[in-house]
C-alpha cells in the first residue's frame, strides 16, 4: 500500500467498448451508458457508468474516493477489476465486441434453461439482447424486467413490460425462482438493495456483465459473462 501505483481511467467512445454490432438497440451506442477502462500495471479492468469522469492517480488515491458519488464507484470498480485481474482472481473484465454480446445472450438464455428449466426469470437491468433470447426460450409470461431508464420503462420489449426499477425491483424478485441482475448496479448504487431482497427471500442471484466481476469474486456472488476479454 507504500507503492504509488499508477491508476489511469478514461472513457470508452461506444466503438472501444463495443465494437461494431449488427443490432443497434444496446445503451452504450445511444451514449446513454459510458464504460470507463482502468489501466493498472498495464492491466485492464472495466466498468459501467452513467457519469464518465477522468482520473489519474495512485491506488490510495481511489481508496479514499467517497463511494456515495455515482462517478467515483465507477472508478472505484474498473480499478477492483483491474488489479483482481493482475492477481489473477478474476477473468473477463473488458466487454465483448460486434457479435459477441448476442452470442453471450444466446448462450445465457441455454445455459439457464438447461440449469433450471422453464422456471420464472426476473432480468434487474434491461439487455436487449438477454432479455429477447430469454423471452425466446422462457416464454414471455416468465420473464419479468425492471430498469431505471425512462426511455424503457413501461414499455413493451419482446413481449416483457419494463417495470421501473426503483418501485418494482422487490416485487420482481420476489415473483421470480432465479434472479439476473446487471453487475452495473453496483455503480448505480443499486445493488445493496437488491442483494438484501434476493438473500432475504431465499431467491438465487446471479450477476451479469463485466462492472462486477472484482466484487463478485470476491463476495462468491455467482457471476454469468461467456465473451469478456
Amino acid at each position: 500500500m507504500e507503492e504509488h501505483i499508477h491508476v489511469a481511467i478514461k472513457p470508452l467512445s461506444p466503438q472501444e467498448a463495443i465494437g461494431n454490432p449488427v443490432r443497434q438497440d444496446y445503451p452504450l451506442l445511444a451514449g446513454r451508458e459510458i464504460i470507463v477502462e482502468a489501466d493498472f500495471r498495464q492491466c485492464y479492468g472495466q466498468a459501467f457508468t452513467d457519469q464518465p469522469q477522468v482520473f489519474d492517480g495512485s491506488l490510495s488515491d481511489v481508496l479514499e474516493l467517497p463511494l456515495d458519488v455515482s462517478a467515483n464507484r465507477a472508478i472505484f470498480l474498473s480499478t477492483l477489476n483491474a488489479i483482481t485481474g493482475y492477481l489473477g482472481i478474476v477473468d473477463r473484465v473488458r466487454h465483448c465486441h460486434d457479435e459477441e454480446p448476442e452470442e453471450c445472450a444466446k448462450e445465457i438464455a441455454m445455459a439457464l434453461f438447461k440449469r433450471f428449466g422453464r422456471n420464472k426469470i426476473g432480468i434487474i437491468g434491461y439487455q436487449p439482447a438477454i432479455l429477447e433470447n430469454l423471452s425466446s426460450v422462457f416464454g414471455p409470461d416468465n420473464v419479468r424486467c425492471t430498469d431505471l431508464s425512462k426511455l424503457n420503462i413501461q414499455t413493451r420489449k419482446f413481449g416483457v413490460e419494463i417495470w421501473d426499477g426503483m418501485s418494482h425491483t422487490a416485487e420482481l424478485i420476489r415473483w421470480s425462482d432465479n434472479v439476473l441482475a446487471t453487475s452495473s448496479s453496483l455503480a448505480n448504487g443499486t445493488f445493496d438493495n437488491i442483494y438484501q431482497e434476493s438473500m432475504a427471500s431465499e431467491k438465487n442471484l446471479i450477476v451479469f456483465g463485466i462492472t462486477g466481476a472484482g466484487v463478485a469474486a470476491l463476495m462468491d456472488i455467482e457471476r454469468i459473462c461467456f465473451y469478456g476479454h
